[in-house]
């Protein structure tokens, strides 16, 4: 009796060892995992009408139709009909500097566009903080509450707000927190082959000087690598399997929007990536609109990560694959492409560039298309708006002293919006290279749209005018050469001329300067005219921060409109404001 009982109970336990062992092998088997990656959209809701670059069978560089949110959206669609486990991510600058279509209507119209495509998570960039922090939070949770000039929901209305969520973890407010969550988590499978991954959104700290300082008060940045570190254990004792980092800090590099060996990559993006901890596996960046899928371990073998971009307007998508393991609890493989997002919509508009039938061609997504003519629609009456007259294009096209026509155009501008004594006085003013975003070309009778002044100042930004010493004057165009990297020479008003020569020491390049012939005294003060965002320091031209007696002005785009509606035909300006004379030595 004990004999006939014992052997199926022994049958039994070795049928459980059985199962158990079954059950740890199917849980072992990693999981596939595609995390779909975008970053500074800036609210192109149309084909932005230039092409992206991509490398053929013949690894020969060809030029593709590409972008436009209805074309996005079934690029994104086609990235998910075979991965069905995904998530889509971003991160930053998916709103601002945007065409007008967008930023006519506060960008609602593009916030609603990434609620449709999917979107879950985005990193904020700098461009987000562009109308200040309440009207960031509104676009966040929706509503129809008034922060800036423009009126909100004169289109869908009330606004929804973003289903995705913002995330925010080196934005710290005055009391300490964060303005948005700083990180997130995902889950995919289920029982033993479930994995999550955990996802750190952060800005670049530098932002600070990229956005008015009235706009984000009470804000600090902070250090990127500090901040992730610190995060990176949490997430993984909250259950994280992987750790993405999302940041809007980037590269550059010499080689295709694809290659994994990065040749010739720089950028700020770099120390950052050196500095995090081992257990990040993929950084998905932005900012630089550089298209990029770099395998780190080709520049620091130490740092085995992932670092991608999708360049910028919506042109490329990045497809990033990893294999997750659910018992070992960590990335076992990992890959990543960029995807060029062609459409036929450049070709039909302009007939230059071909479909290239060796790239997937995307069909424009009905939903998306719609709400992209809608909004285009709408903004079309004020687009065309006729306001000026100009004698030909002001391009921002630099000479070899760092001028462009476009940037002494608006500083020609706002120096007139501002020198009646009631609006600041002021003498000279300054226009950023980096305000720069859209050439103005007139139509061929010389007349100007509201739309193409609008693209090229789409910041709204406050001028302002401040008294500055002389020596002060110096210091600040000192400051135009004190990146290595990224020289942004001011252009400056008709009447101002400054030399300087780029062979001698940083501090003491600038040779000379005047107003209307007249040298310029260390200890004589002027007043100058400069946009609100210069005024508090961005573009780390920190000196134009103590300037003293400062007035209020006009909006930068109500300057231009009013120079350009003098009547009769607006010369453009010559270019000869500036000299460098190490081009000539």
């Amino acid at each position: 009796m004990i004999q006939k009982f014992l052997l199926p109970l022994a049958i039994l336990t070795l049928t459980g060892c059985a199962t158990s062992q079954m059950s740890r092998d199917i849980a072992a088997e990693p999981v596939n995992v595609r995390v779909i990656g975008l970053n500074d959209f800036h609210g192109n809701l149309d084909p932005p009408k230039q092409s992206a670059e991509a490398i053929n069978a013949k690894g020969e560089r060809v030029w593709l139709p590409s972008g436009g949110v209805a074309y996005l959206g079934s690029a994104i669609d086609s990235l998910r009909a075979d991965a069905p486990n995904n998530v889509v991510v971003a991160a930053g600058d998916l709103i601002g500097a945007s065409p007008l279509s967008s930023s006519l209507f506060l960008d609602e119209p593009s916030i609603i566009a990434l609620n449709m495509i999917g979107l879950e998570f985005n990193a904020l960039g700098n461009h987000e903080f562009d109308r200040g922090i309440a009207e960031l939070k509104r676009i966040q949770s929706g509503g129809c509450e008034k922060h800036t000039l423009a009126v909100p929901c004169r289109i869908d209305n009330p606004f929804p707000g973003a289903k995705f969520k913002q995330l925010a973890a080196n934005t710290i407010t005055e009391n300490g927190s964060t303005l948005f969550p700083g990180t997130a988590l995902k889950s995919f499978g289920t029982g033993k082959s479930k994995v999550t991954i955990g996802f750190i959104g952060m800005t670049l700290k530098g932002t600070s000087n990229l956005v008015s300082a009235g706009r984000i008060a009470g804000i600090k940045f902070a250090t990127e690598i500090d901040t992730a570190n610190a995060l990176v254990p949490k997430l993984k004792a909250a259950g994280a399997d992987a750790i993405i980092v999302l940041i809007h800090e980037g590269l550059f590099t010499k080689t295709s929007h694809s290659d994994p060996q990065c040749t010739g990559v720089s950028g700020d993006l770099m120390p950052i990536v050196d500095g995090l901890d081992p257990a990040v596996d993929v950084v998905i960046s932005g900012h630089t609109h550089w298209a990029y899928t770099c395998d780190y371990a080709n520049i620091n073998p130490a740092r085995p990560v992932l670092v991608t971009s999708a360049g910028v307007r919506g042109q490329y998508v990045s497809a990033i694959d990893l294999k997750i393991d659910p018992v070992a609890n960590k990335v076992v493989a990992k890959s990543a492409r960029n995807v060029v997002v062609q459409s036929e919509a450049y070709t039909r508009a302009r007939g230059t560039v071909a479909i290239n039938t060796e790239f997937p061609v995307f069909s424009p997504r009905a939903d998306l298309a719609e709400l992209a003519k809608r909004y285009a629609d709408a903004a079309k009456k004020e687009e065309s708006r006729i306001i000026g007259t100009l004698a030909g294009p002001a391009t921002r096209d630099n000479n070899a002293a760092g001028e462009s026509v476009l940037g002494n155009l608006i500083a020609d501008a706002q120096l007139a919006a501002t020198k009646d004594p009631a609006m600041g006085g002021a003498q000279i003013a300054f226009m950023n290279p980096d305000g720069l975003r859209a050439d103005v070309n007139p139509n061929p009778d010389g007349s100007v749209t509201f739309g193409s002044v609008f693209a090229a100042q789409p910041f709204s930004n406050q001028l302002v005018v401040k008294s500055f010493t002389g020596q002060q004057l110096r210091a600040v165009l000192e400051q135009q050469f004190i990146n290595a990297n990224w020289t942004r020479v001011l252009s400056p008003s008709e009447g101002f001329r400054f030399s300087y020569d780029m062979n001698l020491p940083v501090g003491q390049r600038i040779l000379a300067m005047s107003l209307n012939g007249v040298p310029i005294r260390d200890d004589q003060k002027y007043r100058v005219a400069i946009s609100d965002f210069l005024s508090t320091g961005g573009d780390l031209f920190s000196v134009f921060v103590s300037g003293t007696d400062a007035a209020i002005g006009p909006q930068d785009i109500d300057a231009m409109i009013a120079w350009l509606s003098r009547g009769g035909l607006t010369a453009l300006p010559k270019l000869d404001r500036v000299e460098n004379r190490t081009a000539t030595q």
